[in-house]
């Protein structure tokens, strides 16, 4: 029976990842895409805490901070060598839950437990959307060795 992956497997590899206190998580996400060369992947899901998350909401361009004892309900999003676009949903220490676009400056207090998962037939870039205004993903097939 096929995989979620693909026929043989291959397509998708599983990356788990925990961060530590005190690292940026953004920082550390971008740094993986990087230093594992990622052309394509997304973060599946990501849970933890956080003692500042940075969320920059929808239509604005500066961040928001929040600081205290903050669960990470959600973490999901793309990696690509262009950068990362993740989003967030965060709640303080009473119940109240914030959600956005991850910021740099989010920064781990006790753990961050996240899977990546690297698309190796696929490589991700961010280019320039005349609709949007932003920077946005563009998917392309990696090329096969031996093709022309």
């Amino acid at each position: 029976m096929p995989s979620a992956a693909g026929i043989d497997g291959t397509s998708m590899r599983p990356l788990p990842l925990r961060l530590r206190p005190r690292q940026d998580l953004r920082s550390a996400l971008d740094a993986l895409a990087l230093d594992q060369q990622l052309g394509a992947a997304f973060v599946v899901q990501g849970i933890g805490s956080l003692s500042v998350a940075r969320i920059r909401f929808a239509g604005r361009s500066e961040a928001t901070e929040l600081r205290g004892d903050l669960e990470i309900l959600t973490l999901a999003g793309s990696l690509s060598p262009d950068g990362a676009h993740l989003h967030m949903t965060v709640a303080d220490a009473d119940g109240r839950v914030t959600g956005g676009h991850v910021a740099p400056g989010c920064i781990v207090r006790t753990t961050a437990e996240i899977l990546v998962a690297c698309l190796l037939e696929h490589d991700f870039r961010r280019e320039p959307d005349q609709d949007s205004g932003w920077d946005e993903l563009v998917i392309r097939a990696r090329a096969r060795s031996g093709q022309a």
